[in-house]
């Protein structure tokens, strides 16, 4: 078959490599119970078929590796190397270019995984898969049949330098569905090469830890995206992105949706009023930025229970106040977006002020801020969610880092308690973990994603987990990832996020 004369070649590489001045003996050896502090990068050549689907650079190796970093995913899909759209042959020439990334990772001590981030039957992109591998025999053999191409071209090469993780962030899939493809997987792989390491990401999307993999010798990989509106802020290819209010980093968690009071199936703390507690020791300017309104809303701010501002929204189709008419034909209604601020101030000496609506239906408040006589404007972001109880914030404008305080305030501890304790019962189980992705889209304020990073990071070195950017060049990245609020530094050939780089140095 093809793949043999695949699998000679490497072996000479390896060979060759490892009599190499240049190769180090710094790579840990792995084991599924022990993963090591891995830190480094996706590269994304493989990553979604294209009319050239270019090679993976030598360059991003050798400076990946000069950087002081030892770890690349190669998340890949697996129409890149079959032939003419047939999945039960493979294209050398594509599958050399992979050889050539499994081979620079020896050369320059660095890690490789690869990830079918699409599988046959299975992908998170779009389109979808026209068949299903979690339901589907034939499309799991194919399936077995690629891992079972990679596992024989790859066999002896190390773990320490080489290891497969089966499928992009799992979703939407049962536990035991799941496993029994997985055991399928594994079965196809280590009857090639039995000692090759396996990863597995986490269900829902790599968030939710599985300890049945315990028994069956397989690491699992969780993902560093929490929050998502921080990560993901106008993400194309994310749903509502473009509605996520401007992040901040550290953060109340304080959502914005109001309703008109007794709304049916929803709980009564959902409907009350959100509350901005002051005292506010002068007179104030608050803005609201109104995002969403369903059918009509009148809403009103008060001021210690004194209506100082009120305005009804009433939606429609066509041109309007609105930047968007939506017609919800289930609900025969308009569901508008405004995406518009108003105005209105409070008297010295209020002690609260309330936001509700009081007839309608709802609308969702994406932003509330204060603007003070000095000038200086304070912001909540608000988030949406149905049936989650209105913000309910103390106000203090002396405290610049954290002028809005609620009940959560979502920090490195928040952090810690919401991506790291679920995944503890898998490591107490003999698991090894890592972080197989993470990252900040390039809208995301910089000095966010920097301060955002640094808690993950240091969470991360705490739990003694691996990482890999998402991803090493483009938006995500250290490198050319054209955000507009960054000094880049020209560097060998790119715009280098210096500060970007400094911090993942440092972790």
């Amino acid at each position: 078959m093809k793949y043999a004369t695949g699998c000679f070649l490497l072996a000479l590489l390896f060979a060759s490599a490892l009599n190499s001045p240049s190769i180090s003996a710094e790579l840990p050896d792995p084991s599924p119970h022990d993963l090591p502090r891995w830190r480094g990068f996706n590269l994304l050549e493989k990553f979604y078929r294209s009319h050239d689907n270019e090679a993976f650079r030598e360059s991003d190796f050798q400076l990946i590796s000069e950087l002081g970093f030892n770890f690349v995913r190669l998340p890949m899909d697996y129409r890149v190397w079959i032939e003419d759209g047939d999945w039960n042959q493979f294209n050398e020439a594509q599958l050399k270019h992979i050889d050539q990334a499994v081979e620079w990772g020896q050369k320059y001590s660095i890690h490789v995984l690869i990830n079918f981030h699409r599988a046959p039957g299975y992908t998170v992109a779009r389109p979808a898969e026209s068949t299903d591998l979690w339901t589907d025999d034939e499309t799991q053999r194919i399936c077995a049949k690629h891992w079972a191409m990679f596992a024989k071209r790859y066999r002896g090469i190390p773990s320490r330098y080489l290891s497969f993780n089966l499928f992009n962030e799992p979703a939407n899939v049962s536990s035991a569905a799941y496993l029994k493809v997985v055991k399928r997987m594994a079965a196809a792989i280590r009857a090639e090469d039995p000692d090759r390491l396996i990863l597995s990401d986490g269900l829902q999307w790599g968030k939710q830890p599985i300890p049945e993999l315990a028994e069956l010798k397989i690491a699992q990989a969780t993902r560093g995206y929490t929050p998502t509106d921080v990560t993901h802020f106008k993400a194309s290819w994310v749903n509502g992105a473009d509605q996520y209010p401007v992040p901040s980093w550290p953060r109340v968690r304080a959502y914005g949706t109001l309703y008109v009071p007794n709304k049916p199936d929803l709980s009564v703390e959902a409907t009350a009023a959100m509350s901005v507690i002051g005292p506010f020791r002068s007179q104030s300017q608050f803005r609201l930025h109104v995002g969403t309104v369903s059918s009509r809303a009148t809403l009103v701010a008060k001021a210690d229970d004194q209506i100082v501002w009120q305005k009804e929204f009433v939606c429609g189709p066509g041109q309007g106040e609105w930047k968007e008419s939506n017609f919800m034909e289930q609900w025969n209604s308009y569901q508008n977006v405004y995406d518009c601020d108003y105005h209105f101030a409070i008297p010295e000496g209020t002690g609260k002020v309330e936001l509700s609506v009081i007839a309608g239906d709802w609308l969702s408040l994406t932003e509330v801020a204060i603007r003070s006589s000095d000038g200086d404007e304070d912001v909540l972001p608000l988030r949406p969610g149905w049936n989650e109880p209105p913000a309910r914030v103390h106000y203090d404008a002396t405290n610049s880092a954290l002028p809005f305080v609620g009940e959560e305030v979502e920090d490195r501890s928040w952090l810690w308690d919401t991506t790291i304790v679920p995944w503890v019962n898998v490591e107490q189980q003999g698991v090894g973990v890592m972080v197989g992705e993470f990252g900040c889209h390039h809208f995301t304020p910089h000095d966010v994603v920097l301060a955002w990073m640094e808690d993950c990071l240091a969470n991360w070195q705490r739990a003694d987990w691996g990482w890999a950017l998402w991803n090493f060049r483009g938006t995500f990245g250290v490198m050319d990832s054209g955000r507009t609020d960054v000094d880049y530094e020209d560097f060998n050939g790119h715009q280098l996020d210096r500060k970007m780089l400094e911090l993942l140095q440092r972790y």
